[in-house]
């Protein structure tokens, strides 16, 4: 069975059909770049782009980093701020020709990608994803159950959000090297064993196609930590699982068992 995902970023927005028997993308993903202002109508318009690219007319699954509830975008911390508050599953609804959208959280959608068909699968307990891009996305796991919107990008570290210490925008922006970024992602992650004690921390985004840069350096952590397995298409193919169950992660709603 094919549905669409689409991966809504803070620098760019890719989508594809995707073979959920396979848990991978039927053909090869059309990216496009996120506008700037990040604005809903311009968005918007970015999506329906990349949806139209396939002659796609069937449900879609859409991503979008921030807190989502009930299809609703309720924070926007790389995204334009006038997000925060609106009905961002019936605004691309109405911008595709009324076909139905489910949106969810950018992390947990690749969190249940990765449960269901990658690094997670089969692992009970504790099982924490961190997406490392623009910004941090996590999507916490109990015993395969989503604990949906946690947000642990925004924790604090050091006085600072987390985010903006170590994220890869905040590598390349201070131009840090594998060694010391590695230090901070170590930091980063012992704060969040610390609250959480995980079993395992998975860890993906477009830097997971380069788990031997860094994952080696990283130090001062109990937990298991491994690349995601289906690396930056996981929120892809999060987003199309969730439009093929109808309904964002929520209460009784999304699980990846």
């Amino acid at each position: 069975m094919e549905i669409f995902g689409v991966d809504i970023g803070g620098t760019g927005i890719k989508g594809a059909p995707v073979d959920l028997d396979r848990g991978d993308l039927a053909q090869e993903r059309h990216k496009v770049l996120t506008p700037q202002p990040a604005t809903p109508d311009g968005v918007a318009g970015c999506v329906v782009e990349v949806v139209r690219h396939f002659d796609w007319d069937g449900p879609v699954g859409v991503t979008f980093p921030g807190v989502v509830t009930s299809g609703v975008t309720r924070s926007a911390a790389n995204m334009d701020k006038a997000w925060v508050g609106v009905d961002t599953a019936a605004l691309l609804s109405q911008r595709l020709d009324g076909r139905r959208v489910t949106v969810l959280n950018d992390a947990d959608a690749a969190g249940i990608a990765e449960m269901s068909y990658g690094a997670g699968r089969g692992i009970g307990g504790t099982v924490i994803l961190l997406t490392l891009g623009t910004g941090i996305g996590s999507a916490l796991f109990t015993d395969g159950r989503l604990v949906a919107n946690t947000e642990l990008g925004h924790l604090e570290l050091k006085g600072h959000d987390a985010e903006t210490r170590a994220s890869v925008k905040a590598k390349e922006d201070g131009d840090l090297t594998w060694e010391r970024w590695a230090h901070r992602v170590g930091k980063y992650l012992a704060h969040v064993e610390m609250l959480f004690s995980p079993d395992l921390f998975i860890i993906g985004g477009g830097v997971s196609r380069k788990p031997e840069k860094f994952l080696p350096l990283i130090e001062g952590v109990r937990a298991k930590i491994v690349p995601a397995e289906l690396q930056n298409n996981a929120g892809i193919v999060g987003a199309a699982m969730a439009a093929h169950s109808g309904a964002g992660p929520g209460p009784g709603a999304a699980s990846a068992s």
